[in-house]
């Protein structure tokens, strides 16, 4: 029996919800390939995105239809609501074939048995495990369709958060607090960086008392001493040196249900120039923070933050934040609503972000952010975790 972790009524509105955008844009079919959207659907969660497999929402059809690999039917039949005959399974064959056979030949039989072959149907172009090629083997497949790329049309439905999501959301936070504390704990001269990493990674996997964590859709973020000017890297085997500042942005995971936070550490005593950069970092997250209740536009509570760091004449030309919550590797936005000039998006209750306004130069950098939900009298960050420029 699936796992209890949203019952079917939930699914029923977020089903219900995409119904109505696909009628809103005159779709006769949605082939959703984003593993997000398929589990925000459905409830499928396997390790199975690797290989091609979708869900075909339909506006008539009562259930969406779950398509995918046939060592992976049982997982569809383990981890979601649906009925056997919204299962369906194309042989080994097709994955890496040696025969010229590939899972959109499948996944289009389907869709002509669902009646949609000569229809509009939309795809998730831009999702990352949708490849060109799964594109032109379905207009070789269904010639007399018409395909329109409609990526984010679940993703928008996704970023109004439920209670029970929030309720996930929250205790993945509580995850975050345990993996942050352990990764700032290991951090110190000497010590080798995979050893922090690895501080990090049972952290995140032990969870609580109450309850353990889930994979992460990113890997812990570590980037120290020169490099802490590029945000995106991991961990290495150098040990860490006196005079390194450290940056760590995690996230805690709960059925797949993200809370990210970052913090810098800095190993020894702090020059005047970087904890001058963490005041200015905090002061300006906290800006923000008081700007993002409901009726704001995100661009407004970018422009909070931009006012307060120009006192100190700084400039920051990225995006603050975005929209985030349940997702799969590689990342957990929604890549849909961003904290930055131009997005006119309007806050509501129960959106929730990830606001990471860190600085990067050249020689070094700094992060701190928080994850918020957006509730009726403001901003309510989703950890509690100590604002602050650390030292090792």
């Amino acid at each position: 029996m699936p796992q209890e972790i949203f019952d079917d009524s939930e699914y029923q509105r977020r089903i219900d919800r995409t119904k109505e955008r696909l009628r809103e844009e005159e779709l006769d079919a949605l082939v959703v390939a984003d593993p997000a959207n398929m589990n925000y659907l459905t409830g499928y969660d396997g390790w199975s995105f690797y290989v091609h497999q979708a869900v075909v929402v339909t506006p008539d059809r009562d259930e969406p239809v779950w398509v995918g690999r046939q060592m992976d039917a049982n997982g569809a039949r383990a981890t979601t609501f649906l009925g056997e005959d919204s299962i369906r399974a194309y042989s080994d064959d097709h994955v890496h074939s040696p025969y010229d056979l590939h899972p959109m030949d499948y996944l289009a039989g389907v869709l002509e048995e669902l009646g949609v072959d000569d229809g509009r149907i939309g795809l998730e172009m831009d999702a990352y495990y949708f490849t060109a090629k799964s594109y032109t083997r379905l207009r070789e497949n269904l010639p007399e369709a018409t395909f329109e790329d409609h990526t984010l049309l679940v993703n928008w439905v996704r970023v109004k958060k439920s209670d029970r999501e929030l309720e996930y959301m929250e205790q993945a936070a509580r995850i975050s607090e345990n993996a942050m504390r352990a990764g700032l704990d290991a951090i110190g001269e000497g010590v080798p960086e995979y050893e922090a990493a690895e501080a990090i990674y049972s952290a995140l996997i032990d969870g609580t008392d109450e309850y353990g964590g889930d994979y992460p859709s990113i890997v812990p973020l570590m980037p120290s001493g020169d490099h802490t000017g590029t945000p995106h890297l991991t961990w290495t085997d150098r040990p860490f040196e006196d005079g390194d500042p450290v940056i760590i942005e995690l996230s805690g995971c709960r059925h797949r249900y993200h809370s990210p936070l970052a913090r810098t550490t800095f190993v020894g005593d702090p020059p005047g120039e970087i904890q001058e950069t963490a005041d200015i970092v905090v002061e300006g997250l906290e800006a923000a923070l008081d700007a993002a209740e409901p009726g704001v536009t995100a661009e407004e509570v970018e422009r909070a933050w931009r006012e307060t760091i120009a006192k100190y004449d700084v400039e920051k030309e990225d995006r603050i934040g975005y929209s985030m919550g349940l997702g799969y590797p590689p990342d957990w936005g929604e890549h849909t609503a961003s904290l930055r000039p131009g997005d006119e998006t309007v806050l509501e209750e129960n959106m929730t972000f990830h606001m990471i306004p860190g600085l990067w130069f050249d020689d070094f950098g700094v992060e701190l952010s928080e994850t918020f939900k957006v509730t009726s009298s403001g901003a309510e960050t989703l950890a509690e975790f100590p604002r602050e420029l650390f030292t090792a």
